[in-house]
């Protein structure tokens, strides 16, 4: 499988089912509603172990552009791979998000709730604060590359060519990691710590002809953009130094 299709479907598995365990907690009349956080951030976790092991063969499952953005820089990941990852990405997630509409369409139908809707597909802060938010987004984004870095065992010593990410072995520690950032970190905005895992759902439920839709948010949407990217790049920094 190419590189770039594997984190495509990876993308696609980690977002339909880590917003699909955000439909099944919100969404009226489901079998999971209002079952809580633990059951959101455990499914997220899970989430993540299933892209990566699908993917990981691949393309190392790097599965979000800070991560990609985070191993370039680190001079682990080739600069001219860096656009076709992220493009894959993005659109896996829209693909992955939009299918969970389709899966729950009834349930959409059955919500009046605007903000629940939305919440399925991207993040948003509990206290609107864009510079406590976009903090918060770079120490989630931070600890989860700086620790995937260790996973990996990438070694960062030169150039490489060659996809180096989380892998299939590293499917389970990850999934540990992103359950705990979420329990731990994912309080203020939901914990994104992923451009792809924001963007392309908040792009599908612009595009998309859902029952009781209300605004898309645009206005924050850069928090869970530029913050990940921005906690990308300070993981991989330090990790050089260190």
């Amino acid at each position: 499988m190419n590189a770039a299709v594997a984190e495509f479907f990876g993308t696609f598995l980690l977002i339909l089912l880590g917003n699909g365990v955000v439909a099944n907690v919100l969404l009226n009349k489901t079998k999971g509603f209002d079952s809580g956080w633990l059951v959101i951030t455990t499914g997220w976790g899970l989430a993540v172990f299933t892209g990566v092991v699908v993917a990981g063969p691949y393309s190392g499952a790097h599965l979000n552009p800070a991560v990609t953005l985070g191993l370039a820089i680190a001079q682990e990941f080739a600069w001219q791979d860096v656009p076709s990852f992220m493009i894959a990405q993005l659109a896996g997630a829209f693909l992955g998000a939009a299918i969970v509409w389709i899966l729950y369409i009834d349930h959409y139908k059955a919500t009046d709730d605007a903000s629940k809707v939305l919440a399925t597909f991207s993040t948003s802060p509990a206290i609107n604060n864009p510079r406590n938010n976009v903090i918060s987004e770079i120490i989630g984004t931070f600890v989860l590359v700086l620790v995937v870095f260790y996973i990996s065992g990438a070694e960062l010593l030169g150039t490489s060519t060659t996809p180096i990410g989380l892998g299939s072995v590293g499917a389970l520690p990850v999934a540990f990691l992103v359950w705990c950032i979420g329990l731990g970190l994912g309080g203020p905005t939901g914990y994104a710590i992923n451009p792809a895992r924001d963007l392309g759902p908040r792009l599908a439920h612009w595009v998309l002809p859902i029952s009781t839709k209300g605004t898309s948010d645009w206005s924050y949407a850069w928090v869970p953009v530029i913050g990940p990217l921005c906690g990308g790049a300070l993981a991989a920094l330090l990790y050089i130094i260190l």
